[in-house]
């Protein structure tokens, strides 16, 4: 999927049916090296739950380094932005990269994001977004251990690219 992802294909191959298994989003942020994939699997079912997996490039391949599981939550209607669930991994690939030590790995975080109609792009600190027609997305980056609560300023654009 991240491969896909990375050529600007649907990250979704056609075989696979989405009454089983859903991709919902894929982000990859080049400049830090992340991504995150959000998954639902059995969609509109009683028994739905979501996956998010966190991704890291390491040794000129992708790596899972992490990720969370849950109940999957029904899709509500947003006016504008809806910032949900999120999570955060250490990054074992750069703490295995000397002189680093896992005390001072850098931290992958993501978080889900739902958008209203009037939206057309997503601002996730410096990086731009375009928005998916599901209108959800997922959003991942890196950011010292020491600040691994923090999160870039996340926001939601207008179809004329105001804000």
């Amino acid at each position: 999927m991240v491969k896909r992802a990375l050529a600007e294909e649907e990250p979704q191959p056609w075989w696979m049916p989405r009454r089983v298994l859903t991709v919902v989003s894929v982000d990859i942020d080049d400049t830090a090296g992340v991504g995150a994939i959000w998954i639902v699997w059995r969609p509109k079912s009683s028994r739905m739950r979501e996956h998010t997996a966190l991704m890291e490039w390491f040794g000129n391949q992708w790596r899972y380094v992490g990720g969370g599981s849950g109940s999957g939550d029904d899709p509500v209607d947003v006016d504008v932005l809806d910032v949900c669930k999120g999570g955060g991994v250490l990054s074992l690939t750069r703490s295995l990269d000397p002189p680093r030590s896992v005390a001072e790995a850098p931290w992958i975080s993501c978080v889900k994001v739902r958008l209203g109609q009037d939206v057309g792009q997503v601002l996730i600190g410096a990086r731009r977004i375009e928005v998916p027609e599901q209108r959800s997305l997922v959003a991942v980056w890196m950011s010292p251990q020491s600040s691994r609560g923090a999160r870039p300023v996340i926001v939601a654009l207008g179809r004329d690219g105001t804000s």
